[in-house]
């Protein structure tokens, strides 16, 4: 055992300062709840920055902070009234979540603080472990001591535990084959084991303890917005206004990850990383992407590391939780998905959406949406739901071709790729959702075919506005676009009937009426040709619109966000 340094221990009487960023963003209204953010400072800073020698003194506090707090709080307080039992062992945790999300900086930091402004009586010592280092704070004699080398980790707090003493171990794993040892924590002990969704760093620790998750959530929107204000509340308002609009973006592209967010050299060299992993992936390593859309440790998924985060998921027994792994932003989750539809294979592949079609449905609703119509139970639940648009009552109903040949769904797809990239044509198929690598195809977002009498040609668009129109122009795109990929589209399209599903969100507006299609002029296109498309759209395409929510996904577990 090497003790480097012993000190007053000034962290414990520092209160450092409680700050709701609230009172800084300049457009707060009476009445109008406001988001909040409690910043923590240390002019020392904390033990995760201290093994870097790092001089970061804000520790940001929002509900998920707390809430690992509170249930630590909670295993003390039933500690507290065990009144000594023999038999009573305080519970041990591991506290899971995304890299990079604050659970050393924040989560650890704040357990910290809280743990030393406990009753001395009930906590007399608290442990932090770290990159091989150990802090001791001994609050009875208001010191620090602090140890170096990973074989002291037990020794140190066992003889501790063999004098009587109790306390609490904060053990962050922040290392690989950090794993803590067995023999920890030693009678009389509680403890926390802090790590990303790697479970050789606890395993073998739940194991032996019986220990349980604390999964922690990235932080929201909210949250990092007020983070920003916290960080330029000193600058004029528009200043904070450009600088939250920096962060916004790279957090679109990223995820809510702080570590890279707030730092634009980390975020350039991560959303590069982002790209290379996705864009370099070959057939082997895209089955990693199967993680994605359930739970799992991420060990065998390196991949997930850059992709993913981790949401928490009630478990079944009351009080349990594990995590589940979804796309750490809807850039990068896109971008994943068309990358496994080119590459993975069909079986592979419709597993990976039946895990993520509450997903593409709530969090994601867009272009990525429609591979959600390669699962059975979701098209079972919405063809009834299927609403015809119609763009006069005299126009006779008829039925989606969707729901009358719901046997015929699509349960395989087809990457169409940039026109560029075309080689040959292919034969129209039905049961084949297609889909395009062109970023804003024309008209669809998705259509297939449906053997029907005569065949049709369905479409399909997410739809955000209450109104979706269109022009002859898109229309003749789209045409175009199709008669450079299947064979024989010429002879093909004059037998084909269309129809366009307009697929909305439940809580957007919905469409109630027919979607135009109407006749720009260019020096290009002759007028009659856009009328003639003009008059077939109207007279000839069939359109529905149909809402959809989680409540159409298979059943899924509980996420909680």
């Amino acid at each position: 055992m090497d003790a480097r340094e012993r000190r007053n221990t000034e962290v414990m009487e520092r209160q450092g300062s409680l700050h709701d960023s609230r009172k800084d963003d300049g457009v707060q209204q009476s009445g109008v709840p406001r988001h909040r953010l409690m910043v923590r400072t240390s002019d020392r800073g904390w033990p995760y920055t201290w093994k870097e020698d790092g001089s970061t003194r804000g520790c940001y506090v929002n509900c998920e902070v707390e809430r690992v707090w509170q249930i630590v709080k909670g295993d003390l307080t039933a500690w507290s009234s065990s009144h000594g039992e023999a038999d009573f062992r305080p519970e041990r945790r591991v506290l899971i979540g995304t890299p990079g999300i604050g659970k050393s900086m924040a989560a650890g930091s704040y357990l910290l603080y809280q743990l030393l402004h406990c009753d001395a009586e009930q906590v007399p010592m608290v442990v932090y472990c770290i990159a091989g280092r150990k802090f001791l704070f001994d609050k009875t004699s208001r010191t620090v001591s602090t140890y170096m080398g990973d074989s002291s980790n037990a020794s140190v707090v066992r003889s501790l535990s063999e004098r009587g003493m109790k306390g609490y171990i904060i053990y962050d794993v922040a290392e690989p084959d950090g794993a803590p040892s067995g023999d920890l924590p030693p009678r009389g002990w509680g403890m926390v084991v802090v790590s990303p969704p790697l479970e050789r760093n606890y395993k073998q620790w739940v194991k032996w303890g019986d220990a349980t998750n604390i999964v922690m959530n990235c932080p929201g929107e909210s949250d990092v917005k007020a983070m920003c204000v916290w960080m330029r509340r000193h600058q004029p308002v528009r200043e904070q206004a450009e600088y939250w609009h920096v962060v916004k973006g790279q957090m679109d592209k990223v995820g809510p990850i702080p570590r890279y967010i707030f730092d634009e050299r980390k975020y350039d060299n991560w959303v590069q990383r982002c790209h290379k992993i996705v864009d370099e992936a070959t057939s082997s390593v895209i089955l990693q992407y199967s993680g994605l859309g359930r739970g799992g440790s991420w060990d065998h998924m390196k991949v997930l590391y850059w992709l993913a985060r981790v949401v928490r998921v009630r478990g079944e027994n009351s009080g349990s939780e594990f995590f589940f792994n979804l796309p750490v932003s809807a850039y990068l989750g896109n971008k994943t998905l068309f990358k496994s539809a080119k590459l993975m294979q069909q079986h592979y592949f419709n597993l990976l959406i039946s895990g993520l079609t509450d997903y593409l449905i709530s969090e994601n609703f867009g272009r990525c949406t429609v591979f959600a119509f390669l699962n059975g139970s979701f098209v079972r639940a919405i063809e009834c739901r299927l609403r015809e648009l119609r763009p006069s009552p005299q126009r006779q109903s008829h039925r989606c071709a969707l729901a009358v040949y719901s046997q015929e769904r699509s349960a395989r797809h087809h990457v169409l790729p940039q026109l560029e990239h075309v080689s040959e044509r292919i034969d129209v198929e039905c049961g084949v959702l297609y889909v395009t690598e062109v970023e804003n195809f024309p008209l669809v977002d998705a259509f297939f075919f449906v053997k029907s009498n005569p065949m049709a040609l369905v479409g399909l668009r997410m739809a955000t506005a209450g109104g979706h129109h269109t022009n002859a122009s898109t229309v003749r795109q789209f045409t175009e676009y199709l008669a450079e990929y299947f064979n024989g589209w010429d002879e093909l399209s004059r037998k084909l009937s269309w129809e366009m599903i307009y697929v909305q969100h439940a809580d957007s507006t919905p469409m109630n009426d027919w979607q135009r299609c109407d006749v720009v002029n260019l020096d290009s296109v002759s007028g009659a040709d856009n009328n003639e498309i003009a008059a077939f759209w109207n007279e000839k395409v069939r359109q529905y619109q149909v809402s959809i929510s989680s409540e159409d996904a298979p059943r899924s577990p509980r996420i909680e966000e």
